[in-house]
This record gives structure tokens, sequence and C-alpha cells, in this order.
């Protein structure tokens, strides 16, 4: 597949970087990036930078076990956790890992994100899981990122932060971006008085018209959506049934 060069990577990931800081998504020295430099490389920032001010010089290469090739500084503490996301699909090219305040607010307080209520959000992402809590930077963390990205493109890490991935870094921090919206949009209906769902049926439908335009992983819908296949994972072929789709249409296989 056609990838930038190094150049042109390392110029977007300085930009995207600064965008979270800019738009309140981390503050701090926290979070970090990284995207594919070819099928043995990554590009992701060092260890303890701010990301507000991230300039070329904080950028390090590792290889696809995390050994630094070059750069200056160490790369990020959770690198083991990007790793494991890039391990799981191979169509992730970025990863972002943010800390968005309503968000993870949510999973301080142990409501869920991963109702289906807005419909652009179901079509693009399908739905929000959070993870039990682990230990920051640990392989315990890593795993448990790795396995839920098998399944879906935007996670929350209980009381942590989110770990978004994509084609590359402006698909994951659009996602990224559209998780935080929803909190928020999540929050203000509960100040209103109630949260209301799709209907089961319509999520399906709505998920299947995404994975049709956009590609994706086809299980991205909470456990309680029992009208796609019934096991809690929603698999491509429950979801094309439920929506009248043909499954070579959402996964181009027979």
């Amino acid at each position: 597949m056609f990838r930038p060069p190094e150049t042109a990577l390392r110029r977007a990931l300085v930009r995207f970087a600064r965008l979270t800081y800019e738009r309140h998504l981390l503050v701090g020295l926290d979070g970090n990036l990284s995207v594919k430099l070819g099928d043995s490389a990554l590009l992701c920032t060092r260890a303890g930078c701010h990301k507000g001010m991230l300039e070329d010089d904080d950028l390090v290469v590792v290889d696809r076990s995390g050994r630094k090739l070059r750069g200056r500084g160490e790369p990020t503490s959770e690198m083991a956790m990007h790793l494991a996301c890039y391990d799981a699909r191979p169509d992730v090219e970025a990863v972002v890992h943010a800390h968005p305040p309503t968000c993870v607010a949510f999973t301080v307080a142990g409501v869920s994100l991963a109702q289906c209520v807005l419909p652009e959000v179901v079509l693009t992402i399908g739905s929000i899981p959070t993870l039990e809590y682990q230990r920051t930077g640990t392989g315990a963390l890593a795993e448990l990122v790795g396995d839920a990205i098998h399944s879906h493109d935007a996670v929350m890490m209980d009381r942590h932060g989110a770990v978004c991935v994509g084609r590359d870094l402006l698909e994951a921090f659009c996602r990224l971006e559209t998780m935080e919206h929803t909190a928020k949009v999540l929050l203000g209906a509960r100040q209103l008085g109630q949260v209301r769902e799709l209907p089961a049926g319509e999520a399906a439908s709505l998920r299947a018209m995404g994975l049709a335009r956009y590609g994706g992983p086809p299980s991205a819908l909470p456990g309680h959506c029992q009208g796609c296949s019934g096991c809690g994972r929603p698999s491509a072929q429950g979801l094309a049934k439920s929506a009248g789709f043909s499954v070579a249409r959402i996964t181009g296989r027979a």
C-alpha cells in the first residue's frame, strides 16, 4: 500500500499532536501518537514531551518490537499499547492516545459510552466500549487494548483515556474528536433528563451502511444489540442480513 514519505509523516504527527492539545483532548505531558513508517518501523512521540509544543526532534523511530532505531530520547512508555493495536489489525496505520476530559469523566462515573445514540457515530465508528481498569504502561493494559481493537476503532480505558486507530493520522484523530463530542452530547442529554438510544435494528442498519462505505471492524456494536447475530459480537453476516446488504459488499468476500 502507498504510504507518504517519512518527512510528510513527521510533519503530520507533529501537527496532530499539537491539535490534541489545542482541542483540549489532553494536558501537560499526557498522551502519545504513532504512525507506521513501513512494515517494520513506526514513528512515535518520545516519552515526556508536551504535545502542544512538539517539535520534530521529539519524534522517535522504533522497530515492530518497540526497540529504538533512531531519535532523541526514549519512545513513549505506552509503546506496547501501540504495538498491540498494530498487531491486532493490519489495516491500522496510526494510533492516537489522549485523555479527552468528558470521556474520562464518564469512565470515572461508571457510565458507558457504548450506547448507540447518534446516527453519524454508529455509522462511522460503531459503539465505544470502556475497558476495565489496568495500570498505565503495563503489558496487561496493552493486551486488553489490543484485544478490543480487533473489533473497535475507538475505545476508552477506565480512568485513563482513549485509544483511536485509523488508516492514517487524520482518521484516528477524527475518531478522537468524535468520541469527546459524543460524550458532551450524552452529558447534556443526561442533564436534560434522559438519553434515548436508537432502536437496535436501526443501529445495525447504520453500522452495516458504514461498513459498506468506509470499512472497519464489523462487530463494533454493544453487547445488548441482539438483533444482529444474537451473540453480543455482531458479525458481518448478521449486520448484512439485518440491513439488507450482501456480505460481499461489506467484507469484500463472498
